[in-house]
């Protein structure tokens, strides 16, 4: 006897879809699994036996072979268990379940026949409603996050016993987003960082609108200066001023955290940008992602937010320049023997460093002199190469505030004041890309770049002898073309003008004037 039914598995943070197929012969009582199972795979044989027999059915005495196809993608984790139990009561006779070759299922079993959840489950269900399947049986814990999905018929179970029913009554349909009125802004997945307000910093009005700068057109920034003089409360209040979400990157950053077992909360789509703060000790692993398994790294849950590195050149020199390919392609690929995975890693990246070991080189103070031999400087500093450096947009200096300014009593500049400007530089950007398949300045390339950064020709010239002064490279020349842009739509002028190109010019300088000579 044969019989098949669909399941599916995470490749990366997408999903694939796998056919269970299961046959029933004559011969000695076994069970076996083929098609590439891992471990928890092949554990699987016990959990459906257990879960068969304690739910009141009865476990075929024959011979079972199910194979999990296609057979050159490995199947991991315990999602298939529920697939199998059930693929394997409908093909005994003991489970009618109307087009079982068009419903996903997924599902970890107990030995009691309980149902546990499963990770992955969103990115599963998208890749199944692409393939034109409808309905899906997922664990009662994931009811609220398959609902995500939308438009499709959904079964949820607590217990495998619940199939003695009619199967087809569990399913209920899923409207889609704009019926059901989801809300984004509902689930977050940071911590309450955002509850705090650029009000609370005094002083450091160049460095607020260096960040607003950054979220408007979704620049990286580096912040420079002394200990104590905020770079890290300034890059912790960035998210309160970032654009809102779209449905769609609500989607992508949902699924992101759903494959990696980090979706608490799964009632709705994750409404804010993420913002990731990793410690210096991380590994390269950890930071791109990898593993025996590929999982997500700190860059790929930083999706579509903020990856930030406090104290810049206390990471490993190893781990900084494995960022230099994301930056540029915005994706990270992991190659292993069996497979290569591509997780995307679109995202902020804000750092934070002093200006050496001592963190008082240069700086105006005299009851804090450096101690620092320039040596020690050079050595500190080379731990940030150049490529990498040149990947950053908007380099700052955070100097020392006065006295004064710590006591001033009139009212700051606040996020509330600042994202204003951000939407509307932001929906400036949303209408001039809306046919180019871009959404952000930091996303221009190539002759969408031409095209949108027209210069006049007494900007060109002062780009052009700054080009020569400073040295930038190619690289450079790009991207402050792209900060003039943003600055532009921030000022709401249509051209680029000298202004905002003498502006973008001095958040490039650092690179020669601070971080190169001394």
């Amino acid at each position: 006897m044969y019989g098949k039914v669909m399941s599916a598995c995470l490749h990366g943070v997408e999903g694939k879809l796998v056919e269970v197929e299961v046959d029933l012969s004559n011969g000695l009582p076994q069970m076996s699994i083929v098609g590439l199972p891992d471990s928890a795979v092949k554990e699987s044989m016990e959990r459906v036996r257990a879960a068969i027999k304690n739910c009141g059915f009865t476990f075929p005495l024959q011979r079972i072979t199910v194979n999990l196809a296609p057979a050159d993608i490995r199947k991991e984790g315990a999602a298939f268990d529920l697939a199998i139990a059930i693929g394997i009561l409908v093909t005994s006779g003991q489970l009618k379940i109307n087009q079982p070759e068009s419903t996903l299922i997924l599902g970890e079993l107990a030995l009691d026949g309980s149902i546990r959840p499963v990770p992955g489950v969103l990115s599963m269900l998208a890749t199944a409603k692409e393939n034109d399947i409808s309905r899906a049986i997922v664990p009662i814990h994931n009811d609220r996050e398959a609902s995500l999905i939308g438009e499709m018929e959904i079964g949820s179970l607590a217990h495998i016993s619940n199939l003695q029913t009619n199967p087809d009554t569990l399913f209920h349909t899923m409207l889609k987003h704009s019926d059901r009125n989801i809300k984004l802004g509902s689930n977050s997945i940071n911590t309450p960082i955002h509850t705090q307000n650029f009000s609370d910093v005094h002083g450091q009005l160049h460095a607020k609108r260096a960040l607003m700068i950054c979220a408007a057109g979704m620049h990286n920034i580096l912040l420079l200066g002394p200990p104590g003089t905020g770079k890290t409360m300034l890059a912790k209040r960035l998210p309160s001023i970032l654009p809102d979400m779209s449905e769609k990157e609500a989607l992508d950053v949902t699924k992101i955290y759903s494959a990696s077992g980090k979706f608490a909360d799964r009632s709705s789509l994750i409404s804010e940008r993420p913002f990731r703060m990793p410690h210096h000790s991380i590994s390269a692993a950890g930071l791109v992602g990898g593993g025996t398994i590929p999982k997500p790294g700190e860059i790929s849950l930083a999706h579509r937010g903020v990856l930030f590195l406090d104290e810049l050149p206390e990471f490993s020199r190893a781990v900084l320049e494995v960022l230099r390919q994301p930056l540029e392609d915005r994706f990270v690929t992991i190659g292993r023997a069996r497979a290569v995975y591509r997780f995307p890693s679109h995202f902020i990246l804000a750092t934070s460093m002093n200006p050496c070991p001592c963190g008082y080189y240069g700086a105006e103070s005299s009851s804090h002199p450096c101690t620092c031999s320039p040596l020690k400087i050079e050595h500190y500093r080379s731990k940030i190469s150049g490529p990498l450096l040149d990947r950053i947009d908007l380099q700052i200096e955070v100097p020392r505030i006065d006295y004064s300014q710590i006591m001033d009593s009139l009212p700051q500049l606040s996020s509330e004041d600042m994202k204003d400007q951000v939407d509307r530089a932001r929906q400036i950007q949303l209408e001039r890309y809306s046919e180019s398949g871009i959404m952000f300045n930091s996303e221009l390339h190539g002759k969408l770049l031409r095209s949108h950064c027209k210069l006049q020709s007494d900007a060109e010239s002062m780009l052009r002898k700054s080009f020569e002064i400073l040295g930038l490279s190619v690289r450079a020349y790009d991207r402050i073309l792209k900060i003039s842009r943003t600055i532009a739509d921030l000022e709401g002028s249509t051209r680029i003008e000298t202004p905002h190109l003498a502006e973008a010019l001095q958040y490039r300088s650092l690179d020669k004037k601070t971080l190169i000579s001394g």
